[in-house]
């Protein structure tokens, strides 16, 4: 007989989006509903090595006859805007009231935690978005029991498990051959994999702003390597807790794991690792982009104040020689009274001394090499 809910678990709605954390003096087992979440759509996948099957049902109850089978269920529950639907679902599966919550009550860390006849993971995926840089991020939960599989889903879009149902439905690998217990590996490696498209995009766009930066750095480079920066420490958040859990689940251990899928549960740890790598090299890049983009917009600056200078350097003598010019002495008065002021060629004399002076300075500059950019781009 189903186990019904513990009579102190409640469900509510969620006051608002942001507000996903227990006010004080909360009874455990109470779940926020959020008002604006998509109704839940049920899927459910039953199959061993000579049958599949694959439907979309309409009421929770139709997954019980599935739960005491021979054959692997899976049920992939998508969405979460359902208070009947989900205290339903927990007393088809008998779930914990500590469990539903960690379910509902989204965002929570990854974690595993054991519950006797039932292991639940909360885990974390993230999926590219299609032509910019970017992810969608949602919670999953695997509640494994003997014979069956329990995932919910925040959203009915975005997920990367279709690899795994394919070669559930053509019968790939070994997939079909096993308990559930690997199809639960399967569906936690597919979530781990789905980080690497997302971080190759950021890889390349990274790329980009290096160009960026160094050749024409702008304010826009600038909010776009801090929005990169935020975004890696939100992929960094998600990561870093599930290899903690993976770890858990290798090292303690549970009877609904076997010690072959543990092994590939070694493989998976492995991939979180990567990903960790790899978040913290891009952290590590967009950080030096940050500092490269104030070097090239100070670097900028002195360019500007050296042609400025340069400028200022060649008429301070010429302004020297039209404020001699401007002071009008009497040559009446004395010959020493600038006598060049009765000059028939004295005013194209000045004018073609003060251009020599003006070629003179240019050309020491030159030699110095002032007049060259500081900053050389060599593009392959």
């Amino acid at each position: 007989m189903a186990r019904k809910l513990h009579p102190l678990s409640k469900i509510v709605n969620k006051p608002h989006e942001d507000e996903f954390y227990h006010q004080p003096g909360t009874v455990p087992g109470t779940i926020f509903i959020d008002a604006d979440a998509p109704p839940p759509i049920i899927f459910l996948i039953d199959y061993n090595q000579t049958h599949f099957t694959r439907e979309q049902i309409v009421t929770p109850e139709e997954c019980a006859p599935y739960l005491d089978s021979e054959s692997i269920s899976w049920v992939d529950v998508q969405g979460l805007g359902s208070q009947d639907i989900l205290q339903r679902l927990g007393n088809v599966f008998e779930l914990h009231p500590l469990v539903l919550e960690d379910i509902v009550n989204v965002p929570e860390r990854p974690k595993t935690e054991d519950y006797e006849d039932q292991l639940l993971f909360i885990s974390r995926m993230v999926v590219a978005k299609e032509r910019i840089c970017g992810f969608y991020s949602e919670q999953v939960s695997l509640i494994l029991g003997k014979n069956y599989l329990l995932t919910v889903q925040e959203e009915p879009e975005h997920d990367c498990f279709e690899g795994v149902r394919s070669r559930i439905e053509k019968n790939k690998g070994i997939i079909r051959k096993q308990g559930a217990d690997y199809l639960a590996y399967a569906v936690l490696d597919a979530i781990i994999d789905g980080f690497f498209p997302v971080l190759e995009l950021y890889g390349e766009r990274i790329e980009e702003l290096e160009e960026e930066v160094i050749i024409k750095p702008t304010p826009q480079t600038l909010q776009n390597i801090y929005q990169i920066r935020r975004e890696l420490l939100q992929l960094r958040r998600a990561i870093w807790p599930q290899r903690d859990a993976i770890n858990s689940l290798i090292r303690d251990g549970s009877e609904l794991i076997g010690e072959e899928v543990r092994i590939y549960l070694r493989d998976c740890y492995d991939h979180t690792v990567q990903v960790m790598d790899m978040v913290e090299t891009y952290r590590e890049l967009a950080s030096g982009l940050m500092d490269v983009y104030l070097s090239a917009v100070s670097n900028k600056m002195n360019e500007v104040m050296k042609v400025l200078t340069v400028v200022s350097s060649i008429f301070i003598p010429l302004t020297f020689v039209a404020g001699i010019y401007g002071m009008n002495f009497n040559t009446e008065k004395s010959p020493y009274n600038m006598p060049e002021l009765n000059w028939y060629w004295g005013y194209p004399i000045c004018l073609a001394a003060m251009g020599a002076i003006a070629l003179g300075l240019l050309f020491f500059f030159w030699r110095r090499g002032w007049l060259q950019n500081s900053v050389t781009i060599k593009r392959n």
